[in-house]
């Protein structure tokens, strides 16, 4: 490698994510600029064999305070925002000693990573919350006139291109799309921090006058819900939640937009059964539960799930709480089925031929493994709000984690539920809250036999699930996401053979549904709890 007896340029170059830095620091080192690092920076281009100027040799400074302290100095910062364009700038710095810096490559302790790792200790975290990275990008991006600044390895090639293509310099127009993306990199650093020091030390209140989104792109969509709209799938850090945002694809094509929102439906309905003894399986189709049950094994209950709506069921998305094992797998890829996706805790090695070979769909079919869907509850404790987007605006809400058990049950019909009966309500309830309103749902022997969704008024959706569940209806219960504002809905599933009916209550006509259940001899019990689902 050619020694530069007079370098043109100066690079600055200290990174914690090391991938692709020595080939980005060759290029660099071959258009003429001395190369400028510190600590594990520096150590990594020496043993690559490029020479290296200590930030040290710069600032005339030592490194202190175990790293915390080594470029937040004149002597950095001087020929970061030095203003070429301005002679008295240029002399100031001169008078110093302080020469210029044209490029300067950094990206930031792993902050992300380290507050990801279920077991991280309050100073872990502090110690990784970087001072001087923050501080040199800001710079080099406010003066992008004429510092490079570069944050993503994933730019390191076609920026090293375009400065060969340009005698060793960028373009204006690179500098300031690199400046933008540059402040968009703190700005996110800082707002993940503020987030998690805020939840860790609870400063905040649920509902804070400002807070700041920090999220970043795992993927983009073919489109978005329809052709003509483009999209891309945004995550946020540390979240430890089994989610579909940390889900692993194992196999299939790219997840489409479609598919990523019915997959967080369909894993987010079958959490609600995640500490049952029995396996639960849940399909999806256009965001809501068409199929839900219970079963001994993850077999028996997919079986039972897409019984409760075949139609609905086929080309749908499927969750399951168990892995999915051979059996499971058979079962799925049966005679007249046909899946987009299916995410489960896991897979056995059985399992993933069967479903990957089916010929005709098992090369599309995208399987996604989340992980023990058990204990979520506590790891989503504290994790942030739910949002929903408005034009000029979002609406921030806290999550509806809220569990209804037996004990919050209020009888308010002549006849109380049999043991059975409370049971068969409760699983009813813990679907309903997952179906868009108006929300009602019938369910018998812990399968899903009829959905009313999204309708108007709340008596078309009782029509609609006892149409679905026809004969089926005989001896099933009835869930209701909101109350009944008149006794026509309890009435007409009455008339299909329902036997229990749980919902909020809270209606001014509550007295005439409980007169029309004590007329037909149904139990109804209210929860005083509304699941509005919009």
């Amino acid at each position: 490698m050619t020694a530069h007896s007079q370098p043109l340029r100066r690079a600055l170059l200290s990174v914690s994510d090391k991938n692709g830095l020595v080939s980005f620091a060759k290029g660099l080192y071959e258009l003429g600029y001395e190369l400028i690092s510190t600590g594990g920076t520096a150590a990594a281009l020496r043993e690559a064999g490029l020479p290296v100027t200590n930030i040290s040799e710069i600032t005339h400074f030592p490194e202190m305070l175990e790293g915390r302290i080594k470029t937040l100095h004149p002597a950095v910062h001087g020929g970061l925002l030095a203003d070429r364009a301005k002679p008295e700038h240029m002399k100031a710095i001169a008078e110093q000693g302080i020469q210029p810096i044209d490029l300067v490559c950094v990206n930031l302790y792993p902050f992300a990573a380290v507050i990801s790792k279920p077991d991280v200790s309050l100073e872990e975290a502090i110690e990784n919350i970087d001072i001087g990275g923050p501080a040199m990008i800001r710079s080099a991006a406010k003066n992008h006139a004429a510092v490079t600044v570069v944050t993503d390895p994933r730019d390191y090639t076609w920026v090293l291109e375009e400065m060969k293509a340009h005698g060793g310099e960028t373009t204006l127009a690179t500098r300031q799309k690199l400046a933008a993306r540059a402040f968009t990199h703190t700005a996110r650093y800082d707002s993940l921090i503020s987030a998690w020091l805020s939840a860790r030390f609870q400063v905040e209140e649920e509902l804070p006058e400002i807070f700041a989104l920090s999220y970043r792109q795992a993927q983009k969509c073919r489109y978005g819900e329809n052709p003509h709209q483009k999209a891309a799938f945004y995550v946020a850090d540390g979240i430890t939640e089994p989610c579909i945002a940390n889900a692993k694809q194992l196999h299939g094509k790219e997840l489409s937009f479609n598919n990523i929102y019915d997959l967080n439906a369909a894993l987010e309905t079958a959490k609600e059964f995640s500490e049952e003894p029995e396996a639960a399986a849940v399909i999806i189709k256009h965001a809501n539960p068409c199929g839900v049950a219970l079963g001994r094994t993850a077999a028996e209950a997919f079986r039972r799930a897409r019984e409760g709506d075949p139609v609905s069921a086929f080309g749908g998305i499927l969750a399951l709480t168990r892995p999915v094992d051979e059996e499971a797998a058979e079962a799925i890829t049966g005679k007249n089925t046909f899946f987009e996706a299916i995410i489960a805790p896991g897979y056995t090695p059985e399992a993933i031929p069967i479903l990957t070979e089916r010929k005709g769909w098992g090369t599309d079919l995208r399987l996604l493994e989340v992980g023990d869907l058990r204990g979520w509850r506590e790891k989503a404790a504290g994790t942030g709000l739910d949002f929903k987007r408005v034009t000029g605006g979002i609406l921030a809400q806290t999550p509806d984690h809220l569990v209804v058990s037996r004990a919050d049950l209020k009888v308010v019909t002549e006849r109380a539920p049999t043991e059975e009966e409370i049971q068969e309500l409760l699983f009813a309830w813990r679907v309903v809250r997952h179906v868009k309103s108006n929300a009602i749902v019938f369910t018998k022997d812990r399968q899903v036999i009829g959905v009313g969704a999204g309708q108007m008024n709340r008596v078309q959706s009782v029509r609609l699930a006892v149409a679905q569940a026809g004969e089926k209806a005989k001896g099933a219960v009835m869930a209701s996401d909101a109350f009944f504002p008149f006794p026509d809905g309890p009435e007409t599933a009455a008339e299909a053979g329902i036997t229990a009916i749980i919902q909020p209550g809270g209606s001014k006509k509550d007295q005439d549904t409980i007169d029309v259940c004590n007329r037909y001899g149904i139990a109804m019990v209210f929860t005083g709890i509304r699941h509005f689902l919009h």
